[in-house]
């Protein structure tokens, strides 16, 4: 799954390990996240890969009603997701420590720099104040791009 497709897998998943199967709908391909922090919550569609990743997973563990599971099949504590992306960072040779949030930001900055509105990724982030959205957007380059067109 593609960070940089802007999908959940980036800062939700991750961020959100207890996320549940009955939050899955394979039939419309879509995922229910339930914001932390206040956030507001979502839908959010699935692509044809992280479908077939999801259907791997529960074909792995059946019986379990966690998409992130434990040995036990419990959900995976959140110690475990962020040693697992500080792992990921330092194996990618990163020159910093990298932890979950980070994923989210750069989902963010992602989102902003392919010039994606700025209402439009305050709801995909689950942003309830639009400040927090615009920090993303306030860098982008092409920000005035098509501002005019003569």
């Amino acid at each position: 799954m593609n960070l940089f497709a802007g999908r959940s897998v980036s800062y939700c998943w991750l961020l959100q390990v207890a996320l549940r199967w009955d939050q899955v709908d394979f039939g419309s391909g879509t995922i229910y996240i339930n914001r932390l922090k206040h956030g507001v919550s979502s839908t959010h569609p699935l692509r044809g890969p992280e479908l077939r990743a999801l259907r791997q997973v529960l074909r792995e563990y059946p019986n379990s009603p966690y998409l992130f599971v434990s040995e036990h099949g419990a959900a995976m504590a959140a110690a475990t997701a962020r040693g697992i992306i500080e792992r990921a960072g330092e194996k990618a040779g990163l020159p910093f420590p990298v932890h979950p949030h980070m994923l989210r930001h750069a989902c963010g900055f992602y989102l902003a720099y392919s010039g994606h509105d700025t209402r439009a990724i305050q709801a995909y982030l689950g942003h309830k104040n639009i400040q927090h959205t615009v920090r993303y957007t306030e860098l982008a380059p092409g920000r005035f791009k098509d501002f005019w067109t003569d």
